[in-house]
């Protein structure tokens, strides 16, 4: 069985929700913090060994687990594992803000990740703590350090893109991909519910960094099938890549090979969706087949695009609710 929607577009990649909470305070998702309803809970393990079990009988090879911040859940080595060890899944990646990675990257390695994410928006440790509200980014680059130590080979950073903060830091991203064999990523601002005034003031438009690259003599790269959203591009002259993350840009969703779930179990056929569809009553009774249904049900009010060029930004307040 493969999932497809409406549009002819095939599904083998979910991003997996595993918490709300996240620590740190980015200024373009949490400013403030966790708000004070914001869910404690999240899927117990026996729901999501159902889920990707239902998933994998779907036809899903990857999975990526993302939060919130998913370090806050102390079995996070344990869901690793389960997701590694369900047969169909291939592969296993970790979207993380790394405050605990200088620790734990060998456990998570022993557990099955494949591939790791890890957001870093400044390599000024002044900028990175006026973005994140953190003092950590020398933390984060150990942590790094000790993933690629463990044998986790695929790593990459994630920076989303601010006009007034780290936009001006582009030269000091390419240096350090000069010696290290990662890819970063830089990712436009997207508008959200609460974030409206804060979009207007810093978006940078991906085409404008993608422009640069061409000029520097960057090229592009074919992307796998099971890859993310990213355009990535390559240079004989640096050991590592970078990669653009253009929602805005024409066709965006052309591609799209994702569907979400949420840590209070449920689906988002996208993003910025309206609403998610409440697949929880089958995770919670530990029923495969009714979630594959349920599953294949939904994607008929999958829509072609996200309408965020529109202004749209459907259910998603900010993005830690649903991993970005």
């Amino acid at each position: 069985m493969q999932l497809e929607d409406t549009f002819g577009r095939k599904f083998k990649y979910l991003r997996l929700s595993i918490t709300e909470l996240c620590n740190f305070k980015c200024n373009y998702c949490l400013p403030d913090g966790n708000a004070c309803d914001t869910p404690t809970g999240g899927l117990s393990i026996r729901q999501i060994e159902t889920l990707v079990q239902a998933f994998a009988k779907m036809g899903t090879s990857k999975i990526r687990i993302t939060g919130g911040e998913p370090a806050l859940r102390k079995d996070l080595v344990d869901i690793i594992s389960l997701c590694k060890q369900t047969p169909g899944i291939d592969k296993v990646a970790l979207t993380t803000n790394a405050y605990r990675l200088n620790k734990d990257a060998q456990k998570y390695k022993d557990a099955g990740l494949d591939a790791l994410n890890v957001s870093a928006d400044s390599l000024d440790p002044r900028m990175f703590a006026a973005i994140t509200g953190k003092k950590k980014l020398e933390d984060i680059l150990q942590g790094v350090d000790s993933a690629l130590a463990a044998g986790i080979k695929t790593v990459k950073f994630n920076t989303v893109m601010l006009k007034q903060f780290n936009y001006k830091e582009l030269s000091s991203f390419l240096a350090y991909l000069k010696e290290h064999e990662v890819t970063w990523r830089f990712i436009e601002l997207m508008q959200t519910g609460d974030n409206q005034v804060f979009f207007e003031r810093n978006h940078v438009p991906g085409q404008a960094i993608k422009n640069t690259l061409l000029t520097q003599g960057w090229e592009r790269i074919i992307r796998g099938g099971d890859a993310g959203p990213a355009q990535e591009f390559s240079h004989p002259d640096y050991r590592g890549n970078i990669g653009l993350i253009m929602p805005y840009s024409k066709d965006f969703c052309d591609t799209c090979n994702r569907l979400r779930v949420s840590s209070q179990g449920k689906l988002h056929l996208c993003l910025f969706a309206n609403e998610g569809h409440d697949i929880l009553p089958y995770l919670e009774a530990g029923d495969v087949d009714a979630t594959v249904e349920a599953v294949g049900l939904s994607m008929k009010d999958k829509k072609a695009t996200h309408f965020l060029q529109e202004g749209f930004t459907g259910a998603t307040k900010q993005l830690a609710m649903l991993g970005g």
